[in-house]
C-alpha cells in the first residue's frame, strides 16, 4: 500500500490514464506520421507539464477531473464507435435523448463503463487519501517534469507549424485530443442555442404557399418518417431475410432505391427532412419554418404523431407547427401510430389532412421495439454491445425491420380502405452500422459515417384515386425509382405530391416531378456542420463503394 501512496506513481498514474484514449485514437484513426506524431505529443508534454504544477499529489488529480471525465467518455466512445472522436452531435444526443433511451444504451455498453470505472476512479479514491495525508510530490521531480513537459509539448508544437497556417489549425481542431472534443463541445452548444431560438428567428417566415388542384374531395397525406431503417437489411432492397413479407406483396409501392441521408444523426437528419433547405444552408434551417407550416398555408388541417418523447431538439419546434400534436404513451409500439391515424381520419372532417408519422421505427435497443409476438428471428435477446453477440443484436435489428413493414402495410390498407385521395411517403432518417466490415462499428451518429449509415429505405405509395387523378405525379414516381437522391428530396416530393406550391419548393427535386435532376451532386452534413461531396471526402473506403454500386447507388 505504500507503494501505492508514493506520489510520484500517483502523477504516472494519472498522465499514463489521460494518454489512454490518445494511444487508442493513434491507433485507430490511421493518420499520417506526422499528424500522428503532433496528436501524441502535444497532450503528452501538456498533461505531464500540468501534473508537476501542483505540490500536492492529490490536487493535482483532482484539478484534472475535467480531462479524466473527457478521457473516460473517449474511452467509452472509442469502444462503441471503434475509436471516433467524441463528435459535437454526440454531445447534442446527450441533451436530446431521453431518459429511457439513454437507460437502454447504458444498459448495453456496461463492460465499456466497467472499464473506465476501473481505470479512473481508484484515482480519485487515491488523490483523496493523497490529500488527508498531506502527501506531496518533491520539486525536484515536479521540476523534471515541468522541463521535459514543455520540451515535450515544444517538438509537437515545431512540427505543427511546419504543417502551414491553415493545415496546423485543421489539425489542432480535429485531431488532437481534448482540443478537438472541446471544440466539438463547442459547435455543440452553439447549435443548441440555435436551436432554442428558433421560434424568435423563424416567426416572420412565410412560404407564401398556395395549391395548385382543381381537385375538390377530400385528400389525405401522410409523411412517416422511419428510424435508423438501413436498406441494406429491407427485403425489398435485396436482403436476403423476409424483412418485408408483406410490402414485398403488394404491387402498389414504388421503392426509392437511391435515398441517401444528408445527416447520420437523427437530431439533424430529421429537421432537414421536413424543412425545404438543402444540404448547403444548414445555418439557413433555424430561420425556416417545416413542411407542416407550409402545408398550414395551403389551408390543410396538420397533425404530428409521435412514439417518441419530446426531446428538447429541433424536431420538437417543427412538429408543434403542426395544428394537432400527439406523443403516444411512453413505451408505446409503432402500431398505436395507425391507431391515431385512424382516429384522426374518423374525426377530422377537413378536405384537406396532411398527417406525420415519427416512429421509433429501428432505434437501438432494437430488441424493445417490437412486441414478443413480432419476434421472428430468434434469438433476438437484450445483451451487450459487442461483436460476440452480433447474432443476437441482428436478429433484434430486423425483427424491427419486419416491425415496420407490418405498420407501413397497415396504414397503407387503412387508407386504401378509407377510399380517399390519398398517399403516403416513407423514408428512414439514417441508417445503423451493425458491426459491419473490418473494424465491425455499430450504432450511428459517428464522425466518419459509413455506407450502412447513408443508405436508407424510402417508398411512396398512392391510393387508387390519387393515381386517377394524379397520373402523371405516379408516372413519374416511377421513372425516379432508381434516382440518386438525398432526404433533401422528401420535403420536395412531398409539396409536389399534394400540388403545393412555393418559391422555396425545387421541382427538380421532386421525386414525383418528371423534372427530377438526376445529374446533381449529393452532399452530406458532417459533424461540423459542413456540406461535403457524397464520395470518397467522407471516407468512404473501397469496400463500401462497391457496396453502394451493388445497391445502385453511384456516388
Amino acid at each position: 500500500m505504500r507503494q501505492i501512496f508514493t506520489p510520484c506513481r500517483l502523477a504516472g498514474a494519472l498522465v499514463a490514464s489521460l494518454m489512454l484514449p490518445v494511444a487508442i485514437l493513434t491507433y485507430t484513426e490511421h493518420d499520417p506520421l506526422r499528424v500522428a506524431l503532433i496528436a501524441i505529443l502535444m497532450p503528452l508534454g501538456f498533461y505531464t507539464t500540468f501534473v508537476g504544477l501542483a505540490r500536492r499529489s492529490g490536487t493535482m488529480v483532482w484539478w484534472a477531473l475535467p480531462f479524466i471525465f473527457l478521457s473516460a467518455f473517449q474511452v467509452v466512445i472509442s469502444h462503441l464507435f471503434s475509436g471516433s472522436v467524441i463528435a459535437a452531435d454526440m454531445f447534442l444526443n446527450l441533451s436530446t435523448t431521453n431518459s429511457a433511451e439513454a437507460g437502454e444504451l447504458l444498459s448495453n455498453i456496461y463492460p465499456s463503463l466497467i472499464v473506465v470505472c476501473i481505470i479512473y476512479l481508484p484515482l480519485l479514491w487515491i488523490a483523496t487519501q493523497h490529500l488527508c495525508r498531506g502527501l506531496s510530490l518533491e520539486w525536484c521531480i515536479r521540476r523534471k517534469m515541468i522541463l521535459s513537459g514543455v520540451a515535450t509539448m515544444s517538438i509537437g508544437v515545431a512540427l505543427l507549424l511546419s504543417s502551414g497556417r491553415g493545415e496546423a489549425v485543421r489539425i489542432v481542431r480535429d485531431e488532437v485530443f481534448p482540443v478537438n472534443v472541446i471544440y466539438n463541445m463547442y459547435l455543440a452548444i452553439t447549435e443548441a442555442r440555435n436551436i432554442s431560438h428558433y421560434p424568435q428567428t423563424s416567426s416572420n417566415f412565410r412560404y407564401g404557399a398556395s395549391r395548385q388542384s382543381p381537385n375538390t374531395e377530400r385528400e389525405v397525406y401522410v409523411m412517416v418518417i422511419g428510424e435508423a431503417s438501413r436498406a441494406a437489411n429491407w427485403q425489398l432492397y435485396g436482403y436476403h431475410r423476409p424483412t418485408n413479407p408483406r410490402l414485398a406483396s403488394r404491387n402498389d409501392i414504388f421503392i426509392f432505391r437511391g435515398i441517401t441521408t444528408q445527416s447520420n444523426t437523427t437530431h439533424k437528419s430529421v429537421p432537414m427532412m421536413l424543412s425545404s433547405i438543402h444540404t448547403s444552408q444548414h445555418p439557413e434551417l433555424y430561420h425556416r419554418k417545416g413542411v407542416i407550416a407550409l402545408f398550414n398555408e395551403a389551408g390543410y388541417s396538420t397533425h404530428f404523431i409521435s412514439t417518441q418523447a419530446p426531446q428538447g431538439a429541433m424536431i420538437d419546434h417543427l412538429a408543434a407547427e403542426a395544428q394537432n400534436v400527439v406523443y403516444t404513451a411512453p413505451a408505446a409500439y409503432d402500431e398505436a401510430l395507425a391507431e391515431e391515424l385512424r382516429q384522426i381520419l374518423d374525426e377530422d372532417t377537413s378536405h384537406r389532412i396532411m398527417v406525420v408519422l415519427h416512429t421509433y421505427g429501428s432505434h437501438f435497443s432494437y430488441h424493445h421495439r417490437y412486441p414478443r409476438s413480432q419476434a421472428y428471428f430468434t434469438p433476438d435477446d437484450d445483451v451487450a454491445i459487442s461483436p460476440d453477440n452480433k447474432t443476437m443484436i441482428r436478429n433484434a435489428y430486423d425483427n424491427s425491420i419486419r416491425y415496420t413493414d407490418l405498420i407501413l402495410d397497415n396504414i397503407i390498407s387503412l387508407l386504401d380502405s378509407s377510399a380517399t385521395c390519398s398517399a403516403i411517403l416513407y423514408c428512414a432518417d439514417h441508417g445503423e452500422d451493425l458491426f459491419d466490415g473490418e473494424d465491425e462499428r455499430f450504432l450511428h451518429s459517428s464522425p466518419t459515417t459509413t455506407y450502412w449509415q447513408l443508405h436508407v429505405a424510402s417508398l411512396a405509395w398512392f391510393s387508387p384515386r390519387y393515381r386517377a387523378l394524379y397520373p402523371d405525379k405516379v408516372w413519374a414516381a416511377a421513372a425516379n425509382a432508381n434516382a440518386t437522391a438525398t432526404t433533401y428530396s422528401l420535403f420536395h416530393t412531398l409539396a409536389d405530391i399534394a400540388s403545393i406550391t412555393s418559391p422555396y419548393i425545387e421541382e427538380r427535386a421532386s421525386l414525383v416531378s418528371p423534372y427530377f435532376d438526376h445529374a446533381t451532386r449529393r452532399y452530406y452534413l458532417n459533424d461540423h456542420n459542413r456540406a461535403v461531396p457524397l464520395n470518397q471526402e467522407i471516407g468512404i473506403d473501397e469496400q463500401q463503394k462497391a457496396l453502394f454500386q451493388v445497391a445502385g447507388v453511384f456516388l
